[in-house]
């Protein structure tokens, strides 16, 4: 029994066997050091046939001047534009996944913080917290409660309850070191303390300006031509 096959239907089954497909997923964020060119590779993860793998990885896409200052913005209309201009002999389709612009960080060589600096900040940042709780407790009247609650739990009147006011000093700090979730440099778990989800949400927002207002694809203005 023979069967047929409209032309149609097989001139559509050549093009989907002939053509390929190329998966790109462009990282959120990428550091480079200056006068360095970005690959494809550094900017995406990459997904294709292995005969255009390497070729396609190493795909230049832009090269950080010094007029670039510390932010560059990769958008994908970009890439896609300069892999379909590498392939354009090939029956190639790109399809984007995730964001649809890269911030590239230019990272200039970091100066070292001299100690003198470090030791002043420190100290600021130790009185200032030191005055803000002594401002606190002064505020809610601190002491009086406390004289207060030792009055009722031992019957007796005591002007410098040591053996209440030195537990509820240990158990400050102890409060701060669990609620920030680190000990110096060490974490006490894997949960992001409060202070890490509000620097991260601030870095999204940064992130969001940044990319909107560094790329210049993503706005046009009566006077663009």
């Amino acid at each position: 029994m023979r069967t047929k096959f409209d032309k149609k239907e097989i001139t559509l089954w050549e093009v989907s066997v002939l053509e390929k497909t190329v998966y790109i997923r462009l990282r959120h964020r990428l550091q480079i050091r200056p006068n360095e060119k970005i690959l494809l590779k550094d900017i995406a993860q990459v997904i294709a046939d292995d005969d255009i793998y390497e070729k396609l990885c190493a795909l230049p896409l832009y090269k950080v001047t010094e007029h670039d200052r510390n932010i560059v913005i990769i958008d994908v209309m970009k890439v896609i534009r300069a892999i379909t201009q590498i392939f354009s002999n090939s029956n190639l389709e790109v399809q984007s996944i995730g964001p649809a612009q890269s911030i590239v960080e230019v990272v200039t060589k970091k100066q070292k913080v001299s100690f003198p600096l470090f030791l002043l900040v420190w100290l600021l940042l130790f009185i200032g917290a030191a005055l803000a709780i002594m401002n606190f407790h002064e505020d809610v009247s601190m002491q009086a409660v406390q004289l207060r609650i030792y009055t009722l739990i031992t019957g007796e009147v005591d002007r410098k309850p040591l053996i209440f006011q030195i537990p509820y000093s240990i158990g400050l700090g102890l409060g701060m070191i669990i609620f920030f979730n680190h000990v110096f440099k060490k974490r006490l778990n894997e949960e992001p303390s409060p202070l890490e989800v509000e620097m991260f949400n601030y870095q999204l927002d940064l992130d969001n300006y940044v990319a909107l207002k560094e790329n210049k694809e993503s706005m046009k203005y009566l006077d663009d031509h």
